[in-house]
């Protein structure tokens, strides 16, 4: 029996002919053709016990573009033998960038100056009063691949005084110029102007940003979120900011996502919002792309692919090469 990959997004076409010479290849997301799939790929729709079922038992593995996979059950997937693979490494640098953007842009009163020159006339020169970042501490919670970036773009470029945390870090692990570490998570919240989350969605990072923290957080400080919504608690951030203990927050996700269009954080001026673009450049969707077709590839031929999410679920149901 032929092998089918089902797809809720499209692949560029110079990368087709490595799915097509291997199997038949559905990309429209129709529900119609999923049922016997080796191969499910999509980003947003949640990916549970009953839908692997639902697939059937040829299913081997969910292919996740991007590094996140909180939309996917990874315990029903790892007890069905299912792989779940994503591109951790594809999005980073984009993702990085941006949420260096974000800081500057919500800092530098980026979004109310735009307003104010297109003729937002009740916007006051004091309101578009800018923080320089010169010198300023940030506090970075997930030392990751973008974690990291970000600090090197900040601590080394900017000059900004950057203390990190992450309790999976090695003891040894060699911080760039400029950048320290503390054990203390209260403590990068207290201790620093800006905070920038950089940490996965998952049970116990659910809300870490929550009301106590971001009270910790000096009067007139910024939070950065461009991980997950969920790692924040955006009611508490809402109160932090009506009452003025915040100066501003900046963020690319939301729970939930996209955010309810009575939201407030929509309506403050103080806080840049964008859709979940992050890792959306030209370079990160290349790299996302070519990196699941790469997982997909291993799969259908039997191999172990390079990024597996479960990893105690190999070989599941693959095929080895040689059989």
């Amino acid at each position: 029996m032929r092998k089918k990959v089902w797809m809720e997004w499209s692949l560029p076409p110079a990368l087709l002919p490595q799915i097509t010479g291997l199997a038949e290849y559905v990309d429209d997301g129709d529900m119609d053709k999923l049922r016997g799939s080796t191969v499910i790929s999509g980003i947003r729709r949640y990916y549970d016990g009953e839908f692997m079922d639902r697939v059937g038992p040829e299913l081997v593995q969910i292919a996740k573009p991007g590094i996140g996979v909180d939309n996917i059950d990874l315990d029903a997937a790892t007890s069905r033998g299912i792989l779940v693979c994503n591109t951790p490494d594809a999005p980073s640098e984009s993702t990085a960038e941006h949420a260096v953007a974000l800081l500057m842009a919500v800092a530098k009163r980026v979004i109310v100056g735009d307003m104010q020159l297109r003729g937002a006339a009740d916007i006051g020169r004091e309101e578009m009063l800018g923080t320089e970042l010169f010198g300023s501490s940030l506090g970075i919670v997930g030392f990751g691949r973008i974690g990291r970036r970000v600090a090197e773009m900040t601590a080394l470029g900017i000059r900004m005084k950057v203390t990190i945390y992450d309790p999976l870090l090695p003891d040894d692990f060699d911080l760039p110029e400029g950048v320290s570490r503390t054990e203390d998570l209260d403590a990068v919240f207290a201790e620093n102007q800006f905070v920038t989350l950089h940490t996965p969605l998952l049970p116990e990072t659910r809300h870490l940003a929550n009301e106590r923290r971001l009270r910790l957080m000096k009067r007139g400080s910024y939070l950065i979120n461009a991980s997950r919504g969920g790692v924040l608690d955006e009611d508490a951030l809402i109160r932090v900011l009506e009452e003025g203990h915040l100066a501003g927050a900046a963020l690319d996700v939301f729970d939930p996502e996209p955010p309810l269009a009575d939201n407030p954080l929509l309506r403050m001026r103080n806080v840049v919002i964008t859709p979940h673009i992050a890792s959306y450049t030209d370079a990160g969707m290349a790299a996302m792309q070519a990196g699941t077709v790469e997982n997909i590839v291993n799969v259908l031929k039997g191999e172990r692919p390079r990024w597996i999410a479960n990893p105690e679920a190999w070989p599941g149901r693959t095929e080895p090469a040689n059989a």
